[in-house]
Order: C-alpha cells, then sequence, then structure tokens
C-alpha cells in the first residue's frame, strides 16, 4: 500500500574499497588522504598505455566465501555480495533471526555498471582457442549484471522485489534510489541497495584508455587523480562494492535497529547530449540537482556537503561546477564541496553506493573527506572543495552525485537523523 510520507532510513553499510575493506578502513583511509592507485601487478601491462589503477589491497575472496562460491562467481558478484554480506551483519539483519514475512519484505536492488568483464574475457578466449566444449555452463550466470542481486538474495532467502538498475557510473545512486522509492511506496518494508563493479582487467583498462578518458600520469600513479585541479588529465580506474541497507522508519523503530541518517530523496535526469562526454553547460546534471531538492523538500541553502561526481576529467569537473553554481547561487561558494574519488578512483557502477556511505559518514561524524592531490588553481573550478584535508563541519544534509556514459545523472540526499 503506498505511504509517500513514509520515511526511509539507513540501518546498515558496507564497503570494500582501494583503501580499506571495511567502512571503518574506508573512512580512515578518507581522513588520512590516502591515494588508493598502485601499479597494476595482477595481470601483464605489457603493450598499455596507462598501467596503473585503484584496486582492492590485500584481498583474498576465500576469506569471505566458499571455494566453490568463488569459482561460480565473477569478482565483481564476489565483492558485491561481501558488500552487501557487511551490511546486512551491521543493521542486525541476519537472515537466520528474521521470520518468513520479513523475509518476503526485504527486497534487493543491487547493480553493477557492466558485470563480468572477467568472465567475459576468459571464456571468450577458451571460446576462440577450443570452441564451444571449453565454454562453463556458468558462463551467463557469471557475467550478467544482475547476477550479485539474484545471489545476495539467495544467500539470506530475502524474496521481497529484486533487481539491477545498470546506468553505467550512476548505478549505485539509481538502485538507493529505486530502493528508496519502492520503499515510500510500500512494495517492501527494506532493502539491500547500491552497486559493485571489477573492471580492472587488461581489456578493461585497454577500453577506457582507448576512449581517452583515462590519467596517463603513469610516473606518478598515487598523484594520477585529481579531481578539480588544473592539471587534471583523466580518471583512475578503480574496483569494489558498496552496499547500503535502507528501512522504512516504522520497521527501523520495531526492531530497534541502528541509524545512520535518513534518506531525503533522490533526483535523476539525462543529458540527452552525447555518449560519453557531459552536457558542457552542466544542464542535465541541473535538472537532477533541482529534482533531487525538490523531492526532498529541502531548499538549496540546507545543504552543507556534496560529495561530487568529480572523476578528474577535464570537462567533467567544469561541468558538474557550472551546474552547482546554476543550482546553487551564492550558496554554492557556502557549501563544503569533495570528491573522494581523489583517493578511491573512479570505481564504476560501485561509485555512487561507496560515495554514499562517505556523504553519511561526513553527515555522522560531522568531518568532511578531502579533495586530495590539489597543486595548481583552476579559474574555472573556483568553489570550497575541501583540497588535500578533511575538514570539521556540522553536516547536517549532504548530496551525493554519480553520473554516466550514456547521460544519466543521479544526486541522492541525505540528512542527520534526529528522530
Amino acid at each position: 500500500m503506498a505511504d509517500t510520507n513514509r520515511r526511509v532510513v539507513v540501518t546498515g553499510m558496507g564497503a570494500l574499497t582501494p583503501i580499506g575493506l571495511t567502512v571503518d578502513e574506508f573512512w580512515d583511509g578518507m581522513m588520512n588522504g590516502r591515494s588508493g592507485a598502485r601499479t597494476i601487478t595482477s595481470f601483464d601491462t605489457d603493450g598499455l598505455r596507462v598501467d596503473f589503477a585503484c584496486q582492492l589491497k590485500d584481498f583474498d575472496a576465500e576469506d569471505y566465501l566458499d571455494r566453490k562460491q568463488v569459482r561460480r562467481m565473477d569478482p565483481f558478484c564476489q565483492y558485491g555480495l561481501i558488500a552487501a554480506d557487511a551490511a546486512i551483519r551491521d543493521a542486525g539483519l541476519e537472515g537466520d533471526d528474521m521470520s518468513q514475512r520479513d523475509k518476503d519484505r526485504t527486497g534487493v536492488v543491487y547493480g553493477s555498471g557492466i558485470g563480468g568483464m572477467q568472465t567475459f574475457r576468459n571464456q571468450a578466449e577458451f571460446f576462440m582457442e577450443t570452441g564451444e566444449r571449453k565454454v562453463s555452463p556458468f558462463f551467463i550466470p557469471m557475467l550478467i549484471p544482475d547476477i550479485a542481486s539474484g545471489q545476495i538474495a539467495m544467500q539470506h532467502g530475502f524474496r521481497g522485489p529484486n533487481h539491477a538498475v545498470v546506468s553505467a557510473c550512476a548505478t549505485g545512486n539509481h538502485n538507493i534510489g529505486d530502493a528508496y522509492r519502492m520503499i515510500r511506496e510500500g512494495d517492501m518494508d527494506r532493502a539491500v541497495c547500491g552497486g559493485t563493479d571489477a573492471c580492472v582487467t587488461k581489456l578493461g583498462v585497454a577500453g577506457f584508455a582507448s576512449m581517452r578518458a583515462l590519467s596517463t600520469r603513469t610516473d606518478d600513479p598515487e598523484h594520477a587523480s585529481r579531481p578539480f585541479d588544473a592539471r587534471r588529465d583523466g580518471f583512475v580506474m578503480g574496483e569494489g562494492a558498496g552496499a547500503l541497507i535502507v528501512e522504512s522508519l516504522e520497521h527501523a523503530r520495531k526492531r530497534d535497529a541502528p541509524i545512520y541518517a535518513e534518506v531525503l530523496g533522490v533526483g535523476m535526469s539525462a543529458d540527452a547530449h552525447h555518449l560519453t562526454a557531459p552536457d558542457p553547460d552542466g544542464g542535465g546534471v541541473q535538472l537532477a540537482l533541482r529534482r533531487v531538492l525538490e523531492n526532498a523538500q529541502i531548499d538549496a541553502t540546507d545543504v552543507d556537503y556534496i560529495n561530487a561526481h568529480g572523476t578528474s576529467t577535464p570537462l567533467g569537473d567544469e561541468a558538474e561546477t557550472k551546474a552547482l553554481k546554476q543550482v546553487f547561487g551564492d550558496h554554492a561558494y557556502e557549501m563544503n564541496v569533495s570528491s573522494t574519488k581523489s583517493m578511491t578512483g573512479h570505481l564504476l557502477g560501485a561509485a555512487g553506493a561507496v560515495e554514499a556511505i562517505a556523504s553519511i559518514l561526513a553527515v555522522r561524524n560531522g568531518v568532511v573527506p578531502p579533495t586530495i592531490n590539489f597543486e595548481e588553481k583552476d579559474p574555472d573550478c573556483d568553489l570550497n572543495y575541501t583540497f588535500n584535508e578533511p575538514q570539521e563541519r556540522d553536516v547536517r544534509v549532504a548530496l551525493s552525485n554519480a553520473f554516466g556514459f550514456g547521460g544519466h545523472n543521479t544526486s541522492v540526499a541525505f540528512r542527520r537523523f534526529d528522530g
């Protein structure tokens, strides 16, 4: 039954990132301005113009999953299931302790921007070398971007709405937004939502490099991701996953759940401009920002912090800055803005979910994460980007922006929960 006045809160979080394999480690990495970028050692980079990325450190999937699960899952699915499991534990929603009705009213809305890229490359090579007989029967289930959502549900017996939004680097936010709306509409009481990607493969790096989307600062990987800096030259690929448990306030209170923040609203739009380049005036981004403010029923001046999409590309950072100025006016200079991609790299389909967690922690802890690697001012990027050091600030409302190839624009609003 629809109840659009139903409040939605965040009761659990899980993260796997290049600067920390838990939410606490992720926060510590941000507070210490740690860069996750390193020269790639997991595969041979000969022939690639870019040989660095932000990969998970000291990660072994078998520390979390049994060997059979690992063999039958692409890394993107492994990451998503591990992050979701952490969020579920954090929220106190262990499946064995839930009634069947609770499980039937718990959904999974969890996506990937690209899906099983490593699986695709491996199986394509097998097929070309030996023909059909060597292609794994798990090839398609390991490849499809929605399989993480399905695996999470199967692992925990959650039988509520289950789907995956695939919208490139806006994926995480779209899934959070869909979960929020379905809880408000009464389709479910709670959901696991977020995004995951594992595209740091030889083919993945080659593809993004061919587009001229990546930084080529091969002599200094740790300082390559530099959003809003005058010498930014592209993004740094990353991998990982983020998961949130979003829940109706009514049900969170009934079970005395921890509450990190309230989800106030979501704004979505399209650039309708270009396959990969942003609208240079940020017109589509402006629409998404105006819609999130309207949906959240807040004024522009209520926003204290924006976790920017901020990929470190020359066109993207400038367009996002223009959009913020148009929508927020003079208040654009009063807010804190930062791009945590300066530390994590661009996590693609996982970016929105991981950056939502960063935004929620900023609200909860009263500290804005920094944009590291700033050296040279860009006159067209003149807002308060929280350069190089975290900044203490009373953050009551934060927005998290995520945009994707194809012109997908999203922004999600979070507010400090005061009861």
